[in-house]
This record gives C-alpha cells, sequence and structure tokens, in this order.
C-alpha cells in the first residue's frame, strides 16, 4: 500500500512539473510569435517531447491557451487582491488607486500575458466560461470597494441619462443588484478606461505624448475614482 501511494505521489509530482514545463515553453513562445502563432508541436519539440505525448496533458492549443489565460488572469487578480489588502486602512480612493496602480504594474511586468487576455483576439479562438471567474478577480475588488464605501457612506451617486437608465438598470441587475444603476454604469466605464489606460501605456499609443507616466497613471487612475462617486 505505501509503495502504490509513494509512486502514485511521484506521477502526480511529475505531472504538475512537465505541466509547468509545458506552459513556461509556452509563455516564451507567445513572447517571441504572439498567441496565435502557438504551436502544440513546436512546444514539444522545444521540450524534447514528441507531440503524442503532450496531448495527454493539453488535448489542444485551445486547451493550452485557456490554461496560460485562466494563470494570467489568477496572477493579475492575486496583485490586485494583495494591493487591495496592503491599503485596507486607506480611504476608499486610495484603496481604488492602490489596486489601479497593481494591475499596472502587473501588466509592465508581464506584457505578453496582459496582451494574451487583453490584446487582439486569438483567430480561432474562443474563451470558454472556465475563464470567466479568474478574469473577474480584478472586478471583483474594484466592486468590493465601492459596496465598502456605500455601507460607510463614502460614496456619491453620479449622475445618469434617463436614455441610459434602462441599460444600467440591466447591468445593475447582472453585476451588482444592491448598488443604484447610476453606480455600476460608472463602475463598468471604469473598468474599460483602466486597461485603456493600461493598453495605451504597454502598447506603444502614449510613445511622444506621455512622459512621465506614473503619476500621469495615478491621477488617471484618482479621477475613475472619483467618476464611480468615491470620496
Amino acid at each position: 500500500m505505501t509503495t502504490s501511494r509513494t509512486t502514485q505521489g511521484a506521477r502526480a509530482r511529475a505531472r504538475i512539473e512537465v505541466t509547468a514545463a509545458i506552459k513556461d515553453e509556452a509563455r516564451r513562445q507567445l513572447a517571441a510569435e504572439g498567441a496565435a502563432k502557438l504551436s502544440l508541436r513546436a512546444v514539444a519539440r522545444e521540450l524534447g517531447m514528441v507531440s503524442s505525448a503532450l496531448y495527454r496533458y493539453f488535448p489542444s492549443r485551445d486547451d493550452l491557451l485557456t490554461a496560460l489565460i485562466i494563470d494570467a488572469y489568477d496572477s493579475l487578480g492575486e496583485r490586485a487582491e494583495t494591493a487591495h489588502r496592503a491599503a485596507a486602512d486607506a480611504d476608499p480612493v486610495r484603496r481604488w488607486t492602490a489596486v489601479c496602480e497593481a494591475v499596472r504594474g502587473w501588466a509592465l511586468t508581464h506584457p505578453h500575458e496582459y496582451a494574451l487576455i487583453y490584446g487582439s483576439p486569438v483567430p480561432g479562438y474562443s474563451a470558454p466560461d472556465t475563464t470567466v471567474a479568474a478574469a473577474a478577480r480584478v472586478g471583483q475588488v474594484l466592486l468590493g470597494i465601492v459596496r465598502d464605501a456605500r455601507r460607510d457612506d463614502g460614496l456619491t451617486e453620479p449622475p445618469l441619462p434617463d436614455d441610459l437608465r434602462p441599460e444600467g438598470e440591466r447591468i445593475g441587475a447582472d453585476l451588482a443588484p444592491d448598488l443604484p444603476p447610476a453606480v455600476t454604469v460608472a463602475l463598468v466605464a471604469a473598468w474599460a478606461q483602466l486597461y485603456g489606460l493600461v493598453g495605451f501605456e504597454l502598447f506603444g499609443q502614449f510613445n511622444r505624448l506621455v512622459e512621465d507616466r506614473e503619476p500621469f497613471f495615478r491621477h488617471a487612475a484618482e479621477r475613475l475614482a472619483r467618476g464611480v462617486g468615491l470620496r
């Protein structure tokens, strides 16, 4: 019995190590060639594996992409959650800004992984529902800051045009039924603008335009916080 358990444990560890090696090589290919050119055969070749062996770990390119996407979202989410915990005693605007700065910092140190999850869609690939929970982690942190602020009377409801109210109510019912529609609309807009700011910096749109980018980003993130209604 002990021998059997030891063997099973060794096999499980070996599978974890091989899976990690496959992902690491796939990330190197993403950096060199981009997600559209990711190839299981190329990954197997670089690792000295036959393709049939790699397929036992990832049956298709899409399965490998999905694993990489979930890992990237989880890594980004963990960075945001850590920043939020570190700023737990700060006011809502500072907590929001700390999370936004964490998102930017992660993107600058993981540009190819950021491009995988927020860059151009990969031709022929459609992300499955298994990516949703990981993708929502940053949004859940920001949503939590807004909820805490409302509970502590630190939230001012932003204006909402009458013609947008029905859509705001629909978004709110899906995203955060406990918050006013005006807040959820502003929150979705701020979430999109956050990734727009990061993407502009990461992909070169700020070149020859914004030079001192850290204070620029911090100021923009604070404006997003106030646009949501945080005080």
